[in-house]
């Protein structure tokens, strides 16, 4: 009895989160249409956040097309089609390995700091003594923030994509005999708008779900220390399951266009 009403409000409390989290995304849509804007903010938070990751997304692409390509090639070659593999790894990582790795590294890198550094000021209560100054701190804290992220993740996906190719292409050179540019002709001739295209805008919603959750989960966070770390670490677990989601529609709805 105790673990259904344990359940049951767990269900109940998920929910309520799911609405305030609209309500947030509501108010964020509001906001950033009114002026002023703070232009010089969002530059700032598009180079924090850019600079803060571009090296461990530069590592991870690197490592996910020496891993991919090293996995693979044996396959391959068991039924002859080695001379495929610039093609599958180029579409591989364009499609779907790239833009969700970047993402996910973007959302323990980007969404964890974006928790913990508004919920740290909303606990020192600098957030409620910008509320009383007069200055707007949704505008100038969220808005800010979830536009540099949305902006900054495609740069980084596309990075990051490039990365994980020239390593994919270092594991051709020591097991093959391919030149760079026979590897690289063989993946962007095998390359489409209709890859490039539904990656690079799930990659616009990808960005805006790390800085919608983190931002909401840093805002709204709970007195005490123990409430910043819960908050940077809710805000991870939180926009990783939603990246997932994201992802699912995005194939589903690109699916149903291919079938057209």
């Amino acid at each position: 009895m105790l673990s259904i009403q344990s359940l049951r409000q767990q269900i109940d409390s998920f929910f309520i989160e799911i609405g305030e989290l609209s309500y947030f995304a509501g108010r964020y849509f509001k906001e950033s249409v009114k002026p002023p804007f703070e232009f010089k903010e969002l530059l700032r938070q598009c180079y924090s956040m850019g600079n803060r990751s571009l090296l461990l997304v530069i590592i991870t692409g690197f490592i996910i097309g020496l891993v991919l390509t090293l996995q693979t090639r044996p396959t391959l070659m068991e039924f002859g089609a080695v001379s495929w593999m610039p093609s599958m790894v180029g579409i591989s990582i364009v499609r779907e390995i790239g833009p969700m790795i970047t993402a996910l590294v973007c959302a323990g890198r980007i969404g964890s700091g974006i928790g913990a550094e508004l919920g740290s000021m909303r606990v020192t209560e600098q957030i409620d003594a910008m509320e009383v100054s007069g200055t707007n701190p949704f505008k100038y804290l969220v808005v800010t923030r979830i536009v540099a992220t949305t902006i900054m993740l495609p740069l980084l996906v596309i990075i990051g994509d490039a990365v994980a190719l020239y390593g994919s292409f270092l594991v051709e050179i020591l097991k093959g005999n391919v030149s760079f540019t026979l590897y690289f002709n063989q993946v962007f001739n095998s390359l489409e708008f209709g890859d490039i295209i539904p990656a690079t805008i799930k990659s616009f919603f990808f960005g805006f779900a790390i800085g919608l959750v983190g931002c909401f989960k840093g805002y709204y966070c709970k007195k005490g220390t123990a409430g910043v770390g819960k908050a940077a670490n809710s805000a991870v677990v939180f926009t990783s399951l939603l990246l997932f989601v994201i992802d699912f529609i995005a194939v589903f709805v690109t699916d149903i266009f291919y079938d057209l």
